[in-house]
């Protein structure tokens, strides 16, 4: 048999071992080795080159018989199909909810699975990309609760995180930090990359990357920025270039929150070098967003803005709904920083209704306080409507308990009734979120409520 007489080929190129006994007719021998050329294929992050080896295998697998052992088979070449689907084509395309659909109606046909917990886990990011974000939590929650069965600590790792980041999305702040301390609690460094090769992302670095935005959003903007160094720091070792691009976006994500657009470029810049050399097309959608609203937030509004148009068409081509609310927001940034107050209310105006749609939370207070400052700056000024919407984003960032939030609508609503000389009220409504703050007092938001306080006060 050509095993036995060519061992070494065997071992190194299963590839074309399998080409052979498919040629042969030898089907039943040739799944096997397919399937093993396409996990080399993923150990190498050779993503399209393991899309082709894994579907030719279940490409066989479709002219045989459904034993049961044919049903493993298949289940076992659809969870390895995953991250290749998730690299090349993005977590929202059609091809990933269609993988892991059928790997969750085999994990039925074939009884009771650890390989459903991968399975749960791969579908709800993928409505969690879609925007579906209560469906996404729905299977977060059956995932989280079948994993309290489980003694794999890395299991009850992938349950938290993918209920923690859906958690955040939806703006439960609150819930979303217990589960996502709890995943980094969980986290093995030495297993992130076998993890990162079964999922298209480690685990361990996106609980590590959603807790840096959730704390900024609670109101630690320093300990934000510790955890998404610590994120930066194990993606490094990882060996995994998915990951790393999953965690330059969520430094630029963190460091837009922060306001400083020098920093937002540098990873933007990097995100775009990466993205081409590994043909990430919905990442290199994402890293043209966050170049446009770097380049507009540093005077380059009209160029700033070319780049948002060409990356929301990029990344919502990927079938990524989620980024949509996110892309509108910071096009509506751009066009206030380009004086395009027009564009900028007809973006913010539609961020709101698909983040209504959807149930995204996390852009919510932002998206009105956004809203209400456009509504200032256009011609007609319409001061009452820009005021409620001032007061709502105040309401949503209390209820959410996020402090960051607050203190930004806090800040635009003081300088408003700081222009009508309200400035006893202004300064009654600024002084205690300011007060309540503990770090970050060199970040923009914080040194700007400083010096409006001290105006305020004189």
């Amino acid at each position: 048999m050509l095993v036995d007489r060519f061992p070494e080929t065997t071992a190194t190129q299963p590839a074309l071992v399998a080409h052979h006994y498919t040629e042969a007719g030898l089907l039943e021998q040739a799944i096997p080795y397919w399937q093993r050329a396409g996990q080399q294929a993923l150990q190498r992050s050779a993503n399209p080159e393991a899309v082709q080896h894994l579907t030719a295998g279940l490409e066989l697998l479709a002219t045989l018989p459904a034993t049961q052992t044919h049903l493993q088979q298949e289940l076992d070449l659809r969870i390895a199909l995953g991250p290749a689907l998730i690299a090349t084509k993005g977590r929202a395309a059609p091809e990933v909810e269609q993988t892991y659909a059928r790997a969750r109606a085999l994990c039925e046909q074939v009884g009771e699975t650890p390989q459903l917990v991968p399975v749960l886990r791969g579908l709800c990011h993928f409505y969690h990309n879609r925007g579906a974000l209560r469906t996404a939590r729905e299977l977060g929650e059956q995932l989280y609760k079948l994993t309290q069965r489980e003694t794999a600590l890395t299991s009850r790792l992938e349950a938290h995180e993918a209920l923690g980041s859906t958690l955040f999305f939806l703006g439960d702040y609150t819930t979303a930090r217990t589960h996502l301390d709890q995943g980094i609690a969980l986290t093995d460094p030495t297993q992130q990359r076998a993890l990162a090769l079964r999922h298209g992302e480690a685990p361990g670095v996106r609980c590590l990357a959603f807790a840096a935005l959730t704390l900024w959003c609670l109101g630690y903007p320093e300990q934000a920025l510790g955890r998404s160094r610590d994120m930066m720091s194990l993606a490094q070792t990882l060996d995994h270039p998915h990951s790393l691009a999953a965690t330059l976006h969520y430094a630029a994500y963190l460091h837009h929150r922060r306001r400083e657009a020098w920093a937002v470029q540098a990873q933007a810049d990097a995100l775009l070098t990466l993205a081409t050399t590994q043909a990430f097309p919905l990442v290199f959608g994402i890293g043209t967003c966050w170049r446009g609203w770097a380049l507009a937030a540093q005077g380059q509004g009209a160029t700033g803005l070319r780049f948002l148009h060409q990356g929301m068409a990029d990344s919502l081509a990927t079938g990524q709904t989620l980024s949509r609310t996110f892309c509108l927001a910071l096009l509506a940034e751009a066009a206030r920083e380009a004086d395009e107050v027009a564009e900028g209310l007809r973006a913010i105006t539609e961020a709101l209704e698909v983040g209504e749609a959807s149930g995204r939370g996390d852009l919510l207070a932002e998206a009105y306080r956004l809203k209400g400052a456009l509504l200032l700056q256009q011609a007609a000024l319409d001061v009452p409507q820009a005021e409620a919407c001032f007061w709502q984003a105040l309401d949503i960032a209390r209820r959410q308990q996020a402090k960051s939030w607050e203190l930004r609508a806090a800040l635009s609503l003081s300088r408003l009734w700081q222009q009508q000389g309200k400035c006893v009220e202004a300064y009654d409504l600024l002084a205690p979120i300011y007060a309540w703050f503990t770090e970050g007092f060199d970040t923009a938001d914080l040194q700007e409520a400083k010096t409006l306080l001290e105006e305020l006060g004189r």
